[in-house]
């Protein structure tokens, strides 16, 4: 076969994803708090970026809330004017707030030991002198200390230990301890082999440190905690040790065979739930438990004394940068290699991405939220109940956007509403046909609300079967199976209807437990 050498013209078509797509992409779906982490990256990466630490005008837009419909449009869209102007210039923090850390102690360091008379006739000079008043400091900042469970635990240890080696010991089981106070799965054996001691000895400190306050502390179960408790009162007895052994049949309400267990009357077992009552399963949480990183919303939604919707980015949370253009200019006008001006060209390029990438993202996200509250209107009015079955597929060909688009906008964001704070991925839910041939679908989370407010309201004799919650919403027009309602409850860890009349009744002769 002979080769030849011949020259063809083809057309066709390609998705290309060049990088500075991927970003912007990727963008999308990030947090307010992922992309702060990815924009300080940026700015560390790229000599052109520079934070903008202005203050500017939320960006906001505003939507009529009467009678929406899939086939309304908003009456108001963002203008140009409402957006950020990345390009403004950035106001020195430092010309108006006084930061210097020098200026709070002068004094601090030129002696640590004081008198409390000293102290007190040194703050009274300067309150005569007028250094300071009583706006300026709050004292009670400075006297209040939030002592952790473990600071509070180690501070005890020398009362009852005194042997440097038990010290050790214990001080390694208090590091051991969770927030409730608790030795979760602790194998003392290991620990004595980790610590070359001998088991006895590690048995000894733990006992030691049970005795410590509060009662409770150093438990390896509930059982123990509570029997640590009850021994601090004087009230444990083999009776008590029984029913504390058999904790699992008061969790689950079955009071007959806790009594057979005990082997007492039930008079004397309803004495001991009362009594059991009166003490604290986790002792540790009195100081606190870990902080916990809150929810910071990306969409403020609020309504207006003319009947609108208020939706507005949570812009103190929005990372804003700017490109330095006179370090550009400053930089251009050097004789440089041709690889820096291609460095430079590279990073201007990027900069510039950043910045446009950052109001897309800025303007998706203000687009899909404002859809969201015309299609859920009636929620932000009325209340869950009145949630409307709602899909990616809905708003995004009400805002002219591919679906994985929105997808990718309501990831991991969440919208500040007068009914508290929501995931956007919240507004989104499957849809239950209606009892009646011509009536609307109902949202799922908004039937799962019906069937815990009937829960809610059962008596010990109206607890409601699976069987009649299904009844009761078939009456209200909603068409749903059994199993679906049993799915339901369980998902909102509901227990089932004889464990929930078992529940009330127990709770009628002694209370909650």
């Amino acid at each position: 076969m002979a080769l030849s050498t011949k020259l063809e013209l083809r057309q066709g078509q390609q998705l290309v994803m060049t990088p500075q797509l991927q970003q912007a992409i990727r963008l999308l779906q990030l947090s307010n708090i992922e992309l702060t982490q990815y924009v300080e990256s940026e700015l560390e990466r790229n000599p052109l970026l520079e934070p903008d630490d202005g203050i500017e005008a939320p960006v906001r837009s505003e939507t009529e809330t009467h009678e929406f419909n899939k086939s309304d449009e908003p009456t108001t869209q963002a203008s140009e004017s409402d957006w950020v102007d990345l390009e403004k210039p950035v106001a020195d923090p430092e010309t108006t707030f006084d930061t210097e850390y020098d200026n709070v102690f002068p004094d601090a360091g030129a002696s640590d030991q004081m008198s409390d008379a000293d102290a007190a006739s040194g703050w009274a000079s300067l309150r005569q002198r007028g250094a300071v008043s009583s706006d300026d400091v709050n004292i009670e900042a400075f006297l209040t200390n939030d002592v952790s469970l473990r600071e509070y635990l180690s501070d005890q240890i020398p009362l009852v230990l005194q042997d440097p080696v038990e010290r050790l010991i214990g001080r390694y089981l208090v590091d051991m301890i969770d927030e409730a106070g608790y030795l979760p799965s602790v194998d003392l054996a290991a620990i004595a082999e980790k610590l070359g001691a001998p088991v006895e000895l590690v048995e000894k400190v733990l006992a030691s440190l049970q005795t410590l306050d509060p009662p409770g502390v150093f438990a390896r179960s509930l059982a123990e905690c509570l029997s640590i408790q009850l021994k601090e009162q004087n009230r444990f007895d083999p009776i008590v040790s029984k029913f504390l052994e058999n904790l699992h049949l008061l969790a689950s309400h079955n009071l007959a065979a806790l009594r057979k267990a005990v082997g007492v009357e039930m008079e004397e077992i309803l004495e001991m739930v009362a009594e059991i009552k009166k003490l604290n399963p986790k002792p540790g949480l009195k100081f606190g438990s870990v902080q916990l990183q809150p929810i910071v919303p990306d969409v403020l939604i609020r309504s207006s004394p003319n009947g609108t919707w208020i939706i507005e980015l949570n812009t103190e949370t929005l990372p804003r940068v700017l490109v330095n253009r006179s370090y550009l200019a400053t930089v251009s006008q050097s004789n440089g290699s041709a690889s820096d001006r291609n460095y430079l060209l590279e990073c201007l390029q990027t900069a510039n991405w950043l910045v446009k990438s950052l109001d897309q993202r800025a303007r998706t996200i203000l687009r899909v939220a404002e859809e969201i509250v015309r299609q859920q209107d009636a929620f932000f009015t009325h209340g869950v109940q009145y949630l409307r079955p709602l899909n990616l597929r809905t708003v995004a060909d009400a805002i002219s956007m591919h679906e994985s688009t929105v997808s990718r906008v309501t990831s991991n964001k969440y919208m500040a509403t007068p009914r508290g704070i929501f995931e956007m991925k919240y507004f989104f839910t499957s849809a239950i046909a209606s009892a009646d041939d011509d009536g609307e679908s109902h949202s799922s989370e908004a039937v799962r609300h019906r069937i815990k407010q009937m829960i809610d309201g059962e008596t010990p004799a109206t607890v409601l079967s699976d069987d009649k919650i299904v009844e009761k919403l078939k009456c209200d027009g909603i068409d749903i199976a059994r199993r679906t309602v049993a799915k339901y409850r369980e998902a909102m860890r509901i227990p089932s209807s004889v464990q929930r009349r078992r529940d009330k009744r127990l709770t009628e002769r002694v209370g909650p437990v």
